[in-house]
């Protein structure tokens, strides 16, 4: 097979050995060689013309749910510019409804108060006002907080006297009566009672969605647990063999298996250099800042005695850990508030590192108010945080509320990590994000450069990175944590997979980021968009 070679770049590898180039060699699906147009070895090759343009390795997002993403795009999306104000999230359950008989499910995704023009949830009385006689759920942003109407709870056997299950809270009013707000574990009563899509409808759903990702840049991601125990690989593999392209690191979601005996994870699936492997296991260590429900160190903003949630119970870390261990794969642990990461890191630090390559067999997920002890332990047992400085950027005014203003310019605290010598890497948690497009990566890329949020709001300059070092976390460390081998980088052996940009990120302004696009993106040398 005839090399390519793409001349007439401005190459940035994320190769600190070779950072920059302006010409490189792909041989099949590898990079064969990067460097200097001037120095390129000879050779027989067909050329394509980068035109000056900008080219970056393919975007890894370490932090995302694929399959949930693909599913929510079929359902309301209760963010803006759709829904602004619960009357608008009012009117459109009325037009589901009207599509559809009584007693189907209505869904919805991505509610955020703070974005709301009533500035507070939705209740089982708002969604009522949309359809009385059919079940809805809403899902908040974060993914850990769900809101249904007066039927679903009546499906589901919620009421005054139901009890909050271990690691969840039914909302109440002030006559005991649930509210319609779930939180965290209490989401349980009603996972059974949703609609199951069929594997087919998933496959193509994915499908779909590495169409959308591609024409993002993005060419590998980690899917960091799906909310239920279907075969989440197979449905990659059947996605593959159908045209789905991206890389995936799989995690499967421990909650969901830890109990069954014959859970099994085949040697042949955790090779990282294929395209779809798995990577580990996930559990959920408490909730989210925009919901008050991460498990803090220090008391939420206006309160004395407001902690969060502490979501995995000791048996079931401990399950993971030892499943972890004994199949030398990684442990992912979702844990937002400073007293659930020093839980999850204190525990681990106990162990001797049980994996042999680059790969930390402990990433920690989100981070947002880690200690200095923690992080301390994380450099010394080479633990990673994956963290999403979209969080901020786009859940500006949860932030506020929750935390207040000098607290929420600490939070995602990127630079200072990065000098005391942690391993971090970027994503998206998309759709758990709240934002209109979840898994873009520019606005996150932004929101790290700037620590400006959407509306302006300082978010903490001292902890601003240069769009460089950004965009390494968002490509080389992002593969590198999610155990993608061979991938991340543009350096001869890697795959090529890169994207071609229409403004050069390195020297736009930084407040226009954003605004940059993607113009072509390759994957294993071949052109997967436009």
């Amino acid at each position: 097979m005839k090399a390519t070679a793409y001349t007439n770049g401005k190459i940035f590898t994320s190769d600190d050995a070779n950072l920059y180039a302006d010409a490189m060699l792909v041989e099949g699906e590898r990079i064969k060689w990067v460097g200097k147009e001037a120095e390129m070895p000879a050779g027989d090759y067909e050329t394509v013309d980068l035109n000056g343009k900008r080219v970056i390795p393919g975007f890894v997002d370490a932090h995302m749910h694929p399959i949930m993403l693909a599913d929510f795009s079929k359902k309301i999306s209760a963010l803006p510019p759709v829904v602004n104000s619960l009357t608008d999230l009012e009117q459109k359950i009325a037009e589901v409804r009207d599509k559809q008989e009584a007693g189907e499910w209505i869904q919805g995704w991505g509610y955020d108060e703070g974005k709301l023009a009533e500035k507070r949830s939705p209740n089982r009385y708002d969604l009522d006002k949309g359809c009385s006689d059919s079940p809805v759920i809403i899902f908040r942003t974060c993914g850990h907080v769900n809101c249904v109407n007066s039927k679903a709870l009546e499906l589901a056997g919620i009421t005054k006297d139901t009890p909050d299950p271990q690691g969840g809270e039914i909302d109440r009013d002030e006559n005991g009566e649930p509210t319609g707000v779930l939180r965290e574990n209490a989401r349980s009563f009603i996972t059974p009672l949703l609609p199951v899509t069929s594997d087919e409808e998933k496959i193509e759903e994915i499908v779909d969605l590495g169409e959308l990702l591609a024409s993002q840049g993005i060419t590998g991601v980690a899917d960091i647990g799906c909310l239920s125990d279907g075969d989440v690989y197979g449905y990659y593999i059947n996605a593959k063999e159908k045209g789905f392209k991206q890389r995936v690191g799989i995690y499967y979601m421990w909650d969901y298996y830890w109990q069954n005996k014959d859970f099994v994870i085949p040697q042949e699936q955790m090779d990282g250099d294929q395209q779809i492997h798995v990577a580990g296991l996930k559990t959920v260590g408490d909730g989210s800042f925009s919901g008050r429900t991460a498990w803090v160190s220090e008391p939420y903003y206006g309160s004395t005695d407001e902690y969060g949630i502490s979501v995995c119970s000791d048996e079931l870390m401990e399950s993971a850990i030892k499943f972890c261990k004994e199949n030398r794969c990684q442990y992912s642990m979702h844990a937002m508030g400073g007293a659930a990461i020093d839980r999850i890191v204190n525990r681990v630090a106990k162990e001797e590192k049980w994996n042999d390559d680059e790969t930390p067999h402990l990433r920690i997920e989100h981070t947002t108010e880690p200690s200095d002890e923690a992080i301390a332990k994380t450099v010394e047992h080479g633990f990673a945080f994956a963290t999403q400085p979209i969080f901020f950027y786009a859940e500006i005014e949860s932030y506020l509320a929750n935390l207040g203003p000098e607290r929420t310019k600490k939070t995602y605290p990127i630079k200072k990590l990065l000098d005391r010598g942690v391993n971090v890497c970027f994503s998206t948690d998309a759709p758990a994000t709240s934002w209109a497009i979840p898994s873009d990566p520019f606005p996150c890329l932004k929101a790290a450069v700037t620590r400006y949020a959407y509306d302006g709001t300082d978010c903490g300059q001292d902890q601003a990175v240069d769009i460089e070092t950004a965009i390494k976390l968002y490509t080389k460390n992002a593969a590198v944590i999610t155990g993608l081998k061979n991938a991340g980088q543009l350096r001869a052996g890697y795959h090529a997979d890169f994207a071609v940009l229409s403004e050069d990120i390195l020297t736009v302004a930084p407040e226009d980021i954003d605004k940059v696009k993607v113009e072509q993106t390759y994957i294993d040398g071949q052109r997967v968009f436009g």
